[in-house]
């Protein structure tokens, strides 16, 4: 099966500088949702470091399955950005939707797109948009007023926004209880970890308050099924949501997809999961990719597999023609993204 170029919906940008074993493992058990690897292990010995070595070493000029050692010395020869170069150009993604502002030591949305020699766009974070607004706002109205300002001014260049959320209200908070979570987010000395809302008010503040501007918003959820009456909520406003939720609920995010006009699912790497639980064109693949630039070509060829396998047993059980199913293929790989996130509109490549 030929795939059109990858739109990578949802991804975070790659490390800098060379990589030891040790800071290479720790990137591997980070993508596994893991910590380190107990003594005496190596996170090589999973399904993403077997995928590492077989996909990223012929993009490096080395045979598949070559042993990690001599894999990772081949990437310090090469040297990390000519590495980089090779494994982002060699995945098969054309398009990057790049998270912005939850690390300053992951690449930018122009440090990708030179790497990659792709499309990048940047999908802007509330949270620490709103962590930098409370950095400069001394007083509560400041605060209400610099965020709505600040909302204004990235959509003006954001692709979309992103927000981690657990639940929403069908309604708008009170503003009474958001200023009241502003002056507590204000008065905070320490501020929570990057990515994590102060407050359920003001969180909910802000995902509405994104959700008026009118771009697409991707919803990081652990379980979307806490979001359905927010989703219920905000149809007709013309803002599609996008559920990217932990596993193992990606199904369930299908079936919200399905049953809400303006709601899509991310597919991740793994079609196979939401292709029935949706029409095709209410679902996205994504990378995820975080640190590692191998992470986004062993999500692109997983994807690219299961599309042929699901291609092949649908085309031998006659429920589609080659045709359709290359077709349906394409709208998961990049065509619903570019209509949902409107990249031809924005002359993307």
């Amino acid at each position: 099966m030929t795939l059109p170029p990858l739109v990578d919906q949802h991804s975070h940008g790659t490390v800098d500088g060379e990589l030891g074993v040790g800071s290479f493992e720790t990137h591997l058990a980070a993508a596994a949702g893991s910590g380190a690897a107990p003594a005496g292990t190596t996170f090589f010995d999973s399904w993403t470091g077997l995928a590492v070595r077989r996909w990223c070493p012929p993009l490096l000029g080395m045979e598949p399955h070559c042993a990690p050692v001599s894999y990772l010395a081949r990437r310090r020869e090469l040297g990390a950005y000519r590495a980089a170069r090779l494994l982002l150009r060699g995945a098969g993604i054309g398009t990057f939707l790049l998270e912005s502002g939850a690390r300053e030591d992951l690449s930018t949305a122009g440090e990708l797109a030179a790497t990659a020699d792709g499309a990048v766009h940047e999908v802007v974070r509330l949270e620490p948009l709103a962590e930098q607004v409370a950095d400069t706002s001394g007083t509560v109205d400041a605060f209400i007023g610099n965020t709505a300002e600040a909302l204004y001014v990235a959509a003006q260049h954001a692709t979309a926004f992103a927000m981690g959320i657990a639940f929403c209200d069908e309604l708008p908070p009170d503003p009474r209880e958001v200023r009241r979570a502003a002056a507590r987010w204000l008065a905070l000395t320490v501020r929570p970890a990057p990515g994590r809302a102060p407050d359920p008010a003001l969180a909910q503040h802000l995902l509405w308050s994104a959700v008026a501007t009118g771009l697409p918003v991707q919803l990081h959820c652990a379980d979307p099924q806490s979001l359905v009456g927010f989703l219920r909520a905000t149809a007709g406003f013309g803002t599609d949501l996008v559920l990217l939720p932990d596993r193992p609920h990606h199904r369930r995010a299908a079936q919200l997809a399905a049953a809400f006009p303006h709601v899509y699912a991310d597919a991740g790497p793994r079609p196979g999961e939401t292709l029935g639980e949706a029409p095709f064109g209410k679902l996205l693949f994504s990378t995820g990719a975080r640190g590692l630039p191998e992470l986004y070509v062993t999500a692109s060829r997983l994807f690219g597999q299961a599309m042929a396998r699901l291609a092949d047993e649908w085309v031998g059980e006659e429920i589609c023609t080659r045709a359709e199913a290359q077709r349906i293929a394409g709208l998961v790989a990049a065509g619903t993204a570019r209509r949902v996130y409107r990249l031809d509109a924005a002359g993307s490549g």
